[in-house]
């Protein structure tokens, strides 16, 4: 069934995002801060595009974004050219940005207050999850609501869960943040370790890969950064972005993330040897780096 969508935010997930949803035969209007990235996208896929926030929105029955941070999230979906101001009663609103839970919850209770339903529905899986269309959708919201989205959602995604009312999708893609922090530190000083002992470190993620050791970053990662090549993923600058709101969150409910606040700590180690842009698995690169001092 074709549905109206409008997508806002045409970045490295987006652009393939609102893709999928044309390319399933929905009727997508698109919206991006850079008006010819959005041009661009409409030339590509033959969908439409709109100057503001509010004019992608008008006729769509679901909205979705897909922004920076909790401030870029409020400057498209508030004011006079915001997707509220032009968002009609009974629609959807589904934001796919890593933000805060309390962001979500806040932007939730306005657009209530319109009739307007949300999900926070962030989601893992990176630019190439993206473009191939197999991303993980956490969720939080209404039963009802989600049910009524997930199959739209379907084109860019394998797997979408609804986890509890508004905010636990950002709580799940918190969790997922500080699960990965601590695989490619084990896994970048793992390597290191190999390198300094002199043993091949091909075979030795060979033999171990497929044991207790065996992980997905260790299958996807482990040749690029034995080769110190660090330009294949998500990017250092967004994943202290999202850790530092993992932190944030953890000191409001009482957890204790050590270890999530160490390696927070050695990617900014990382982001001071220019490596900001680097992808994750960069922390091999600061253990070089100090390896070189010596």
């Amino acid at each position: 069934m074709s549905v109206k969508v409008a997508f806002i935010g045409l970045g490295v997930m987006g652009y393939p995002m609102a893709g999928h949803l044309q390319q399933a035969g929905h009727q997508v209007t698109v919206y991006n801060r850079t008006t010819t990235k959005a041009q661009r996208w409409a030339k590509e896929y033959q969908g439409a595009f709109a100057a503001t926030p509010k004019e992608a929105v008008t006729e769509a029955e679901l909205v979705f974004m897909c922004v920076g941070n909790d401030d870029d999230l409020r400057s498209v979906v508030y004011g006079e050219e915001g997707v509220l101001a032009g968002m009609k009663p009974g629609t959807v609103l589904i934001d796919h940005t890593t933000t805060s839970a309390k962001v979500a919850r806040e932007v939730a209770e306005r657009a209530a207050a319109q009739n307007v339903a949300f999900l926070d529905a962030p989601v893992s899986g990176g630019q190439a999850g993206a473009e191939n269309g197999v991303l993980t959708v956490m969720v939080g919201g209404e039963p009802e609501v989600f049910e009524r989205v997930q199959p739209v959602m379907a084109a860019f995604s394998r797997f979408s869960q609804l986890l509890g009312e508004v905010g636990a999708g950002q709580l799940c893609k918190m969790v997922n943040q500080i699960c990965i922090a601590g695989v490619v530190q084990g896994l970048a000083e793992g390597l290191h370790f190999a390198k300094q002992a002199g043993l091949d470190g091909e075979k030795v993620v060979e033999t171990i890969a497929k044991g207790a050791a065996g992980s997905w970053q260790m299958e996807n990662r482990y040749k690029t950064m034995l080769a110190g090549e660090y330009d294949f993923g998500f990017a250092v600058d967004w994943m202290r972005k999202d850790l530092g709101i993992a932190l944030d969150e953890a000191r409001s409910n009482g957890s204790s993330l050590s270890l999530t606040a160490m390696v927070d700590q050695y990617y900014a180690d990382v982001q001071a040897l220019g490596g900001g842009r680097f992808d994750t698995s960069s922390l091999l690169a600061r253990l070089d780096a100090i390896h070189d001092k010596k």
